[in-house]
């Protein structure tokens, strides 16, 4: 501990400025003068578009990364996790002989793996352990999809753990042989990826660099995260072609399935073979079953003679449909009202999901954008099972979302999303929303009625998920503490 009245040697990343509030400290000018050439940017519009909303996650701190008080620090070692490089040996150094002892138990960590320890005596509480490739050229495609797996796999261990912010080391040593600015790119377009499909937990990544890194960090970083429109349009023309697929993973186009229009019919058939010869092929490949008529399947579902199976099928491909639209629209717009967020786990270990009613304008926004949002925010949490908290304090009538929309989202939803859910707690509702809950839940869909939870205070809810597990809005928690009196942690108890 450090002695009463010395400064600490450790960095507060909240006293760190984010990218965005560098924009009027960068001594760097944006070329914009390479984009005049171009013929009209607004027909290629960027892969990276600006979000003031990611670029204030993201900070570039020039220092040692062994010093930020993040939840977790990245630490870039070899496979049997004893690598002697500037960034380990700080790290180690910093977090004591435990963390030495913590590593042998862990057996190593292969290339593009990540490992997690405690933090020890650094101001993290972890360390996220990995391995970088070694780079040849010859086996570039590798090191590549190994270097993606190493950020992708860190931060996805962030999120898994519930971490609020995590520092983000350069991963390719020296020794390893890794190309800087290749890399660069890599990490960037990963963590930008990363925090556009599943970064709502994470308050912030730190970008730490030494000083010879710094400048090509600072220089790319617009390209990945523009601060403005028109660094955004500075920028484009300075993208690499190669940016990955839509989660920054690297594409293997040689590696990719290739389905033909006709498998089974020859290239340099005849034209004038008869409508039934062409159909009489398809369907013998394994790749290209006849699907039927999709105007007939329609009409079998309404007239209730599909199978269930057939059924399921149709509405998995309705759900993907709409899962693509998510990820391909710009939703900042709905992100920006917090209305929907990840925080922690209850006490069973169930992913937390909050719905804040008051932050939903409905007469203001685009309700099919925040349906895409829904599905967009939601798909990977509920692959395992989860809760969702829904806060009805302080709403209004415009904040009501109409019991058609409603109807509509649980119709097109995938069943995970149904079968997942474990419970649904109602904080603070009215007598009105409990009968029109009560009616939606009863007579519109079905399954939801015994999930429903109503809790009249926050004390209630604590029974359920610990106060530091749940990120409450601070109305919220003025409200239940004006209405309810005081939280007191020796009243409640575990379930």
């Amino acid at each position: 501990m450090d002695p009463l009245g010395a400064r600490s040697q450790f960095v507060d990343i909240q006293n760190l400025p984010t990218w965005q509030q560098q924009l009027d400290e960068d001594g760097e000018e944006t070329p914009l003068e390479q984009s005049d050439s171009l013929l009209s940017q607004e027909a290629f519009p960027s892969p990276f578009p600006f979000r003031p909303d990611i670029n204030r996650k993201i900070i570039l701190f020039c220092g040692d990364i062994a010093l930020l008080n993040c939840t977790a620090i990245l630490n870039t070692s070899n496979e049997s996790l004893n690598d002697k490089n500037p960034v380990s040996d700080s790290v180690h150094q910093l977090a004591g002989p435990e963390l030495r002892d913590e590593l042998l138990k862990l057996k190593g960590c292969r290339t593009g793996e990540a490992k997690l320890t405690k933090g020890f005596n650094l101001a993290a509480r972890f360390i996220v352990h990995t391995v970088g490739p070694k780079y040849k050229a010859k086996y570039r495609t590798a090191a590549e999809s190994s270097l993606y797996s190493c950020y992708r796999n860190t931060l996805q261990l962030a999120v898994e753990q519930s971490m609020a912010s995590v520092g983000l080391c350069v991963v390719n040593t020296a020794k390893r042989g890794y190309p800087l600015e290749d890399a660069t790119h890599m990490a960037f377009r990963t963590v930008r990826r990363f925090l556009e499909n599943h970064g709502n937990i994470l308050e912030t990544v730190v970008f730490a660099v030494s000083d010879t890194e710094e400048r090509l960090y600072r220089k790319l970083l617009p390209l990945y995260f523009p601060r403005s429109e028109q660094e955004e349009r500075a920028c484009l023309p300075l993208i690499p072609a190669d940016i990955g697929n839509s989660e920054g993973e690297p594409v293997v186009p040689e590696r990719q399935i290739r389905i033909a229009e006709k498998p089974g019919t020859l290239e340099d058939d005849s034209e004038e073979e008869s409508l039934e010869s062409d159909l009489g092929q398809v369907g013998n490949h394994a790749f290209a079953r006849m699907e039927g008529d999709v105007d007939k399947q329609r009409k079998q579902i309404l007239q209730g003679q599909m199978s269930e199976a057939a059924i399921h099928k149709q509405h998995q491909r309705n759900y993907n449909r709409w899962l693509c639209r998510a990820r391909a629209e710009d939703l900042s717009d709905i992100a920006a009202l917090k209305a929907l967020y990840q925080t922690g786990v209850d006490m069973c270990g169930r992913t937390v999901m909050i719905l804040v009613g008051r932050n939903i304008p409905v007469t203001l926004i685009d309700i099919e954008k925040a349906l895409l949002y829904f599905i967009h925010v939601m798909d990977h949490i509920t692959v395992k099972e989860y809760v969702m908290v829904y806060f009805h304090t302080l709403t209004g009538e415009h904040n009501h979302l109409d019991s058609n929309f409603l109807k509509n989202l649980y119709d097109i939803v995938d069943t995970k999303f149904k079968n997942n859910l474990k419970a649904f707690y109602f904080v603070h509702p009215t007598f009105r929303s409990k009968v029109s809950t009560w009616f939606f839940t009863t007579f519109s869909v079905s399954g939801m009625k015994d999930k429903v939870r109503y809790l009249d205070n926050l004390q209630q809810l604590f029974t359920c998920i610990k106060p530091e597990q749940i990120d409450i809005p601070p109305f919220v928690l003025e409200y239940d503490a004006r209405v309810n009196g005081p939280y007191h942690p020796s009243q409640s108890s575990s379930l």
